[in-house]
């Protein structure tokens, strides 16, 4: 299994930037894929942004719209999450998630039930 934990989240005005991380450990060789999503109270988990483990390939959700950018350090087992021009409706709880192999599911990147392993999240808070 893997075990993952979130970190960086925190309170930051509109228009801010904050870095999320997510540090992998266990069986990390077996990881094929890693995102993120989030959720706000009352609502459902939503898909932001996903990377391939190996070849770095990255898939958005539309209303990133190049504001956050998704990154990994192999090296060090290791997502991150770049987020700049932070807006109110951001405010969530952010999830990082791992694929662990490649098995086909017939599940789409965007959504949860294509991951194996979560994090417990960490809080965002974008307010004035």
């Amino acid at each position: 299994q893997v075990e993952l934990v979130e970190s960086g989240g925190g309170l930051v005005q509109p228009g801010g930037s904050l870095r999320l991380s997510c540090a992998a450990s266990g069986r990390t060789w077996s990881i094929y894929h890693m995102g993120w999503f989030r959720q706000a109270p009352g609502k459902e988990r939503e898909f932001v942004t996903a990377i391939a483990w190996t070849s770095g390939s990255t898939t958005y959700a539309d209303f990133v719209k190049s504001r956050f950018t998704i990154s990994r350090d192999n090296a060090k087992n290791t997502m991150y999450l770049q987020m700049n021009s932070l807006k109110p409706e951001d405010t969530a709880v952010y999830h990082c998630a791992a694929k662990l192999g490649n098995k086909y599911t017939g599940y789409p990147v965007g959504t949860p039930n294509y991951y194996d392993a979560w994090g417990p999240g960490t809080q965002v808070t974008v307010s004035s």
